[in-house]
């Protein structure tokens, strides 16, 4: 299946990183390298490193850059470990970091991987990095009742989520679930049929919290959300899409907080704790997809951008 995935906010996400010809700029999520090619076509004597946990976007991508391969690295790692790989690289300042926080067009229409609720016979999978162990069907099969019903919660926002995880216990307890049609079964007997009508496809938060656990995402963000912006040169910007209010929140907060990290008490007339800020928010709202972008790219609706740019 060939990889293909269409840029989100992408004139947005070039202009906001107002790049340097000469810097050294970071596309975290390199996918299927949209943003990682209008990047590297302002690049001259600067460099371009790009993450992806994923082997056949970074092939994919790789190809699509192949005009510009000395002005980009392609490396298979977590993007939460940019900070300890950038060191390794020589590379201890950067002028610009992307990510995209989504899942890529290929990854949801490839079934191989699991990642919809719309292909039945799909393997309950959901890896982004396919090398690692934990898998959709490991969590599904081997969490415990109190673990499910925290992840479908927590990162799914789901309110039957206790009747969920009861009835994947019923079901586990007489065969393995192997397959997404088999837990959206579960999930649309676990539902009742108003809610189902009224809140879109029933399975949506299920899988959207399987995947977030599976892939350690919110984790990952929150952790290294400070790493980020201290990489950043004198200057330098981060952009972050997110797809969903939880991913949103993080980064809103934890922009917020390097703007103003002041921890003393409203009433004290002068600040005596010491932090200083980091630099300044760019964005005060998020920057949403354009009419037109939402017309030839659906997908995009529940994306929003936010910028970050380190004090000079």
């Amino acid at each position: 299946m060939e990889f293909k995935h269409i840029s989100v906010l992408l004139n947005e996400c070039i202009e906001g990183l107002k790049i340097n010809p000469d810097g050294t700029y970071v596309d975290g999520t390199m996918g299927g390298g949209g943003h990682s090619l209008e990047i590297v076509k302002k690049i001259k004597g600067g460099k371009l490193y790009c993450f992806d946990r994923d082997t056949e976007a970074i092939k994919a991508a790789s190809e699509r850059l192949s005009n510009y391969k000395d002005k980009f690295e392609a490396i298979h790692d977590n993007y939460g470990n940019m900070k300890n790989a950038l060191l390794e690289k020589k590379a201890a300042g950067v002028d610009g970091i992307l990510l995209d926080l989504g899942v890529s067009s290929y990854q949801l229409d490839n079934k191989d991987r699991g990642f919809s609720y719309m292909d039945e016979e799909a393997p309950l999978d959901m890896r982004m990095d396919q090398s690692q162990e934990l898998s959709a069907e490991t969590i599904v099969n081997e969490y415990s009742k109190d673990e499910l019903i925290r992840i479908l919660r927590e990162y799914g926002e789901e309110k039957f989520a206790v009747r969920i995880a009861e009835n994947i216990l019923k079901e586990r307890a007489s065969y393995r679930l192997t397959k997404t049609g088999e837990l959206v079964s579960i999930i649309k007997h676990s539902i009742p049929m108003k809610a189902q009508v009224a809140g879109g496809h029933p399975a949506k938060r299920t899988f959207q919290a399987i995947r977030i656990e599976c892939n350690k995402e919110l984790t990952v963000l929150r952790e290294h959300m400070d790493d980020f912006i201290d990489l950043l040169n004198p200057g330098g910007r981060l952009c972050i899409i997110t797809f969903h209010s939880l991913e949103d929140r993080i980064v809103k907060n934890a922009m917020k907080t390097a703007e103003n990290p002041c921890t003393c008490p409203s009433n004290f007339p002068v600040c005596v704790c010491g932090k200083t800020s980091k630099g300044k928010v760019i964005t005060n709202k998020p920057i949403l997809p354009s009419l037109e972008e939402l017309e030839y790219n659906s997908r995009s609706k529940s994306a929003k951008l936010r910028i970050f740019e380190k004090r000079k």
